[in-house]
């Protein structure tokens, strides 16, 4: 099975007409070979403007670890009953349709449902991507001490802050996404290709990570 994502047509469209979705999701662990996805929180924005989110638990089909309820405070109770992934996938690939995917530190969120995409027999995603870390790298160099999406949501006074849940996590990325392209305008980002360009390191190396 396919997934639609934007066309290289897309790649001249001015940043205030691309339609981004920013993703998190919280998990069993930080391998997408041997953990499971327990959440998924999406936000979909084009022109500063939220256009719709998405947001589910996630059955991991396995315990999840001490470790992780003591970060996240996703249990094993709060997960039972909740949809399996392969459940959950068709309606958050048509969520994100021909949109530009953005998450922060893209390369763990874009590994594990590009896992989960090709145990569930589609063919994976090859949506473009903004990394908001590696963003963050190159426009806030010297503001920050690290990348840690606490860290720079922090430093640009983001209305919203993470705090290890998808959802909240994927609206604190939103603010962030904002605040970097209105910094970026400076350096020339203009439009979507320009934007990806900047970013160009992560884009084959996240779908890179994963495969079948």
């Amino acid at each position: 099975m396919r997934t639609e994502q934007a066309s290289s047509d897309d790649l001249g469209f001015p940043l205030a007409e691309v339609t981004f979705c920013v993703v998190d999701l919280e998990t069993t662990g930080g391998n997408p070979d041997v953990c499971a996805i327990t959440e998924i929180g999406a936000v979909k924005t084009r022109r500063g403007e939220i256009l719709g989110t998405f947001q589910t638990l996630v059955d991991p089909g396995e315990p999840v670890p001490l470790l992780i309820q003591g970060i996240t405070g996703i249990h094993d109770e709060m997960v039972r009953g909740a949809p399996p992934i392969r459940s959950v996938l068709p309606s958050f690939l048509e969520f994100i349709e021909r949109c530009v995917l953005v998450a922060h530190g893209a390369g763990f969120d874009l590994g594990f449902l590009q896992r989960a995409c090709y145990r569930a027999g589609y063919e994976g995603l090859e949506h473009p991507v903004v990394d908001t870390a590696l963003l963050a790298r190159r426009l806030l160099i010297e503001e920050v001490p690290n990348r840690k999406l606490s860290t720079v949501a922090a430093h640009l006074g983001c209305e919203h802050q993470p705090c290890h849940r998808a959802f909240d996590d994927a609206l604190a990325t939103v603010d962030v996404l904002h605040h970097l392209i209105e910094r970026g305008t400076g350096f020339g980002l203009l439009t979507l290709a320009d934007l990806l360009s900047f970013c160009s390191s992560s884009i084959r190396e996240i779908y890179a990570r994963t495969r079948a």
